[in-house]
């Protein structure tokens, strides 16, 4: 018995007893064609607290690296650059989205192929995280081929 409390204890512990209010809605990985060694994660962030939260982090066992990025216009040029945290302000979305914010899945450990899971950890500027599982899905190529080739992502 002690040693249940114990283990009971220790994983109390090792988790925030608080959650970030942010609801989480169509999140998917884009697949990639075997051999592609990278990815990117696209879903809605809804803030539903009264206090502006940052996602300040993304971890996932399906890449070596897993960043967040923005597309910002270098010399006209729309670049993928990584940043440090995405600001969530308190009642409102964000879209994370091809083209715009996004988490980067680098250095694939596996294919994703459209039907597969991702299993995504989200990290909050309270300390707090949220676990998903993404759905594999294709993702349709923009017209202003603003994605690149997601296999040769550059920073």
């Amino acid at each position: 018995m002690k040693a249940l409390t114990t283990l009971l204890l220790s994983a109390a512990l090792s988790t925030p007893l608080w959650a970030a209010d942010v609801q989480v809605t169509a999140p998917y990985a884009r697949a990639v064609a075997p051999g592609q060694s990278n990815s990117a994660a696209f879903m809605q962030l809804e803030n539903r607290g009264d206090e502006t939260l940052s996602l300040t982090g993304v971890s996932s066992d399906v890449a070596k690296s897993v960043e967040l990025h923005a597309h910002m216009q270098d010399q006209g040029v729309m670049r993928m650059r990584r940043i440090d945290a995405i600001d969530l302000p308190p009642h409102q979305s964000v879209v994370l989205q091809p083209g715009g914010l996004h988490v980067m899945l680098i250095g694939l450990t596996r294919t994703l192929a459209e039907g597969e899971e991702v299993a995504m950890t989200l990290s909050f500027s309270d300390g707090s995280e949220q676990n998903l599982n993404l759905p594999v899905q294709p993702v349709m190529p923009m017209a202003n081929n603003a994605m690149g080739d997601m296999g040769k992502h550059q920073h």
